[in-house]
């Protein structure tokens, strides 16, 4: 499936940014202009079913080929959040970025201990803009705008049909590419264990202390000095 992209600035240097489970490329407006301030041309897919791109199956493997059929290949950098994460990790040996950040990977879709069910995440499909003002507190109306927005434009069939993948371990054996691994302190998905893990797998990892799962939308400042020298 081809995805719906957007695009912003005209720079030399390339990055892809692949968002999560029920978001879209709205969720990186903070780190947009971060990149094209550096001379980056940025394209920000909708995965399917978010946003809009089209629906279909879902299944891993389906988000990766959909990299591949929308992105060009050899991008300076790509950044893949959660799902996104996962979607990039499949398709990088084809995609050949010449870094690659997974920020919170859901490379095991059910937590460390396969526990966490993203079928459960389907209910947030529907979750009243009150609801989200009062778990954002601190967020203005564009950002809850934006927020409710992807929600209303996400197939929740998707993390329905996810959960099937939920005891899956997707881990990389090695990062083909320089790669960052970004984790929130406390993580529900990178657990201290997988990052020793992943640091004797050739990995960076980085942690947050004190952020959320969506690090680049809740705690922008960490996340942004959190990636430095990999922009």
């Amino acid at each position: 499936m081809r995805l719906h992209t957007r695009e912003w600035g005209s720079g030399d240097r390339l990055a892809v940014l692949v968002h999560g489970l029920m978001s879209d490329h709205r969720t990186w407006q903070e780190l947009v202009p971060a990149l094209t301030g550096r001379g980056y041309r940025v394209v920000a897919v909708d995965l399917r079913g978010h946003g809009a791109s089209g629906r279909g199956a879902y299944a891993p493997h389906l988000f990766a080929e959909d990299l591949l059929e929308t992105l060009p290949r050899r991008p300076e950098l790509a950044v893949g959040h959660s799902l996104g994460a996962l979607a990039l990790a499949l398709a990088v040996a084809e995609l050949q970025p010449g870094r690659a950040v997974y920020s919170e990977p859901a490379w095991r879709l059910g937590g460390p201990h396969g526990t966490l069910d993203p079928a459960s995440f389907a209910l947030f499909k529907r979750a009243p803009r009150l609801l989200i003002r009062g778990l954002r507190p601190d967020w203005g109306e564009r950002r809850v705008a934006a927020e409710v927005a992807a929600l209303r434009a996400w197939d929740e069939r998707s993390a329905l049909a996810l959960s099937a993948y939920r005891t899956v371990d997707h881990t990389p054996e090695k990062p083909l590419v320089p790669s960052l691994v970004q984790a929130a302190e406390p993580s529900s998905l990178v657990s201290g264990e997988m990052r020793t893990d992943l640091v004797r797998r050739g990995f960076e990892v980085r942690t947050v202390p004190g952020a959320t799962h969506a690090i680049h939308r809740d705690g922008f400042d960490a996340f942004l000095t959190s990636l430095a020298g990999w922009l």
